[in-house]
């Protein structure tokens, strides 16, 4: 197929978008608006850091106290979930970018099980919270009652922190089965990859957030000092 010949069938190509001269350009163009997207993202993760740690320089022993009642042992396992995760999505996007379809709906697959593992093990932390009356609220309890009240902005941070990422872990999921459901009927291709990519950045930059929130929440934060 001489060069002129396949400028022009890309240039037809089902999945190019009118406004666009080339796929390379509409990927180009995809990719940059999604970093945009996760530059937005990354302002409003900061924001709910910077209170968590505004927050903790002022109540440290409370903030201290408060975490030992966190489950590393879960958190841990969570962790190493979502980084396998994160490793079955690249595999995904690799396999799309070789037209490897069964390879790619797999990857889909298992990303998105480890996604639900994820979350299934953070609802039962949430279970234990609830049992615990770690709630924020009127049936707050806490055995160190000198460290009660800026105990509860603790938890309230952490389940806002949390219940968010839990929340862009659930569309992350949804973006999966899309992406699946795209790649069974055989709307992804070897020349119309890009969605799995800018996909797999979105699900790598939720395992990213949970990086950060695990050592902030379950390990730096048991120590006052």
């Amino acid at each position: 197929m001489s060069r002129d010949t396949a400028a022009l069938h890309e240039a037809h190509h089902p999945a190019l978008a009118h406004h666009f001269d080339s796929m390379a350009q509409q990927s180009e163009a995809t990719t940059l608006g999604m970093w945009v997207f996760l530059v937005t993202e990354v302002l409003f993760f900061g924001g709910l850091f910077a209170t968590y740690m505004v927050y903790r320089s002022q109540f440290p022993e409370a903030f201290a106290a408060a975490s030992h009642e966190l489950d590393v042992t879960l958190g841990t396992i969570n962790t190493v979930v979502l980084i396998t995760s994160s490793l079955t999505m690249a595999l995904a996007v690799h396999a799309a970018q070789m037209g490897q379809r069964k390879l790619l709906m797999t990857f889909l697959i298992l990303t998105m099980i480890l996604g639900g593992v994820f979350l299934g093990i953070k609802s039962l932390e949430y279970y234990h919270k609830f049992a615990e009356h770690h709630v924020p609220g009127a049936d707050f309890h806490f055995v160190e009652q000198k460290y009660a009240q800026h105990a509860q902005i603790f938890f309230s941070l952490y389940f806002v922190m949390t219940g968010l990422h839990a929340i862009h872990m659930i569309i992350g999921i949804g973006i999966m089965l899309v992406m699946l459901w795209w790649s069974w009927n055989g709307t992804i291709t070897e020349e119309y990859s890009s969605p799995i990519e800018i996909s797999g950045l979105y699900w790598h930059f939720v395992d990213i957030v949970w990086i950060f929130l695990f050592p902030l929440l379950y390990l730096i934060g048991r120590h006052a000092h």
